[in-house]
């Protein structure tokens, strides 16, 4: 796989059974992303696009096909690889935020890193700086219910950093956001994109959001339909 290439997915189908019922999920997807481009997945409801975010963050496997993240060939990997693969290069970002409400924005932030063993002060030395950078420097302390909806979902955004992702997952981000919080995130997402060490991908509803990204994958009917990208 070229190293100048962050994703690339490779002829995947994903077929679900049930008795005597087929349904294919996805037919033949291939496509490529460099290293921080920041793409949208788009398409209607029931068109595949959250069966290829859940195989790109590899909780679910294609049925037939591959896709290689970071160069690593994610597809054939086992459960207990594929969880610590998720841990160290994966970065998940919500619609629902699934923030801890008993944690303070600094401590939900740093909870990746517990799970890594990294220590108490190294663990909030990191989640200060991201908060910090995201602009959320004078909220620290205050819980999710302190904070509005935007503000946990930059709180959200610097979580799925702290682990310096190779790749970011955006399902539906700004889903539960007023207009204005939601542009501020994906102009968040952009920026953090356009640094050139994360890729992020994008699942939207919102045609408006997909200028701010550099390619647009549409699917329908669990098919690439087409390719767009933004200059």
């Amino acid at each position: 796989m070229p190293s100048d290439y962050s994703v690339k997915v490779s002829n995947i189908t994903k077929v679900y059974k049930s008795g005597d019922i087929q349904v294919n999920a996805l037919d033949n997807v291939s496509f490529a992303l460099k290293e921080g481009e920041f793409a949208a997945i788009v398409g209607p409801s029931g068109s595949g696009k959250s069966t290829l975010m859940n195989i790109l963050g590899t909780i679910d496997k294609p049925t037939t096909g591959q896709v290689y993240i970071d160069g690593i060939e994610t597809s054939k990997m086992t459960g207990s690889q594929l969880a610590e693969f998720r841990n160290r290069k994966l970065g998940f970002v919500f619609q629902a935020f699934n923030l801890i409400n008993g944690l303070d924005a600094e401590r939900n932030v740093a909870l990746p890193l517990m799970v890594e063993g990294v220590s108490e002060a190294q663990r909030k030395k990191k989640a200060d700086a991201l908060l910090t950078r995201l602009g959320l420097g004078n909220r620290l302390q205050l819980k999710p219910t302190q904070l509005s909806g935007g503000e946990q979902q930059r709180v959200a955004v610097a979580r799925a950093l702290i682990n310096d992702p190779t790749l970011i997952l955006a399902d539906e981000p700004t889903g539960n956001l007023d207009t204005k919080s939601g542009d501020e995130v994906v102009k968040l997402l952009k920026d953090i994109s356009s640094g050139g060490k994360v890729t992020i991908v994008m699942i939207t509803h919102n045609p408006d959001l997909t200028k701010r990204c550099d390619r647009v994958i549409h699917i329908r009917d669990g098919k690439l339909e087409r390719e767009q990208i933004n200059k």
